[in-house]
């Protein structure tokens, strides 16, 4: 099963092009049959040297901050729809010149800025994030919608009509959710701002669309913004902007096993990733990355722990151990599947620990490196 992986520099983010194009595909057809707009969230993921062949299915991509406006209108061709918690006086005027859409989190930062939005030169749509205050996500740390959110604005604070210069809406409350959850967002969505909607001429669903996972109605989707779009005609666009779902199963974190640590009878396999710097989000759900060729731990098949590389005491998979086939050496390849959307674009270079390789095994067959991390890299971060 790891065999096509061999010869690629251990560690590696590898992207299967031909996995991607499948996504690309799913997502492409929900733009046509449904009539709406879908463009891939950077945050999500950011794997630029695939931006020309994800802008021959989407219409775009959503940025959160400056650089991730700027990488997309240098390396995608087009402007970003552009969203943050806080823009920031120094960058508002470079972030206008990178976007064609930019919404607002809070009213007090509208107001602030949008004098400028008049005097930079090209028409920059202007919007609200909102705050629905339901959301179905059961970890805090991914749910915008608790009580007390710093993101977007409850209907308390709108009044009978939208601000003027206001052109969009837009709601972000998913994560991982299917079309089912979205329909009753939905709901609450529009018994709240329903009227607003009536004025807009865009409205933008956010992400957290697990459209390209197995087994999402992809027909219940399309029916569902169809009937949105018929509730309210006097949109001209219906955007949705999943990151996670473009990158889903996409591609791996190749690595190798160093050393095997024995502590009580617990055998860790000690690799040359760690899951803080390269992983985080393992920790941060938290969740168990499927290893290619291994199962969750047995007994009748030898069990070792997953132990990261840097310092910190934390920096191993602690939601179960896993068990192969024969016992793990050094040298070992041991394969992370599905590490190409938010995984990749978390990474840091903590602990200065080697940073992983990036690169593509081609639809063509072969594999290319796209880059190399080196001291140097890890250097010019800090100063």
């Amino acid at each position: 099963m790891t065999d096509r992986f061999e010869g690629i520099p251990s560690p590696c983010f590898v992207l299967d092009e031909e996995l991607l194009d499948i996504n690309l595909r799913i997502l492409d057809a929900v733009q046509q049959e449904a009539g709406v707009d879908i463009i891939c969230a950077l945050k999500g993921y950011a794997m630029w040297s695939t931006f020309p062949r994800i802008r021959r299915y989407l219409m775009g991509a959503t940025a959160s901050s400056l650089h991730e406006a700027r990488l997309i209108y240098e390396e995608m061709g087009c402007e970003a729809h552009t969203y943050a918690p806080v823009f920031c006086d120094d960058e508002f005027d470079e972030i206008l010149r990178y976007s064609s859409h930019i919404s607002f989190n809070s009213l007090s930062q509208y107001e602030n800025y949008k004098g400028r939005l008049s005097g930079c030169g090209k028409p920059v749509s202007a919007g609200l994030r909102i705050n629905p205050e339901y959301s179905e996500v059961e970890t805090d740390l991914y749910n915008p919608a608790v009580p007390g959110s710093r993101l977007g604005i409850t209907r308390d604070q709108l009044g009978d009509d939208l601000p003027g210069g206001i052109e969009g809406l837009h709601f972000h409350v998913l994560c991982e959710n299917d079309s089912f959850v979205l329909e009753r967002t939905l709901e609450r969505v529009e018994k709240s701002f329903g009227p607003l909607i009536r004025q807009c001429k865009w409205f933008n669903m956010g992400g957290g669309h697990h459209i390209t996972r197995e087994g999402y109605d992809v027909k219940h989707l399309a029916g569902l913004l169809k009937a949105f779009k018929k509730r309210y005609p006097n949109l001209e666009k219906v955007i949705l902007e999943p990151g996670e779902a473009v990158g889903w199963q996409t591609g791996y974190l190749v690595s190798t096993v160093q050393d095997i640590v024995i502590n009580k009878g617990i055998r860790i396999a000690m690799l040359d990733v760690s899951f803080s710097a390269h992983m985080p989000d393992c920790l941060e759900m938290p969740y168990k990355p499927r290893i290619l060729g291994a199962t969750d731990a047995s007994e009748d098949r030898p069990a070792y722990r997953m132990g990261g590389a840097t310092c910190l005491a934390g920096d191993y998979m602690g939601m179960g151990d896993y068990s192969f086939d024969k016992e793990l050496k050094p040298g070992d390849r041991i394969i992370f599947d599905d590490m190409i959307h938010y995984t990749m674009v978390k990474t840091t270079f903590f602990n200065g620990v080697k940073h992983p390789s990036i690169g593509i095994l081609r639809k063509e067959g072969g594999f290319e490196l796209l880059r190399q991390f080196s001291y140097q890299d890890y250097r010019d971060k800090l100063s």
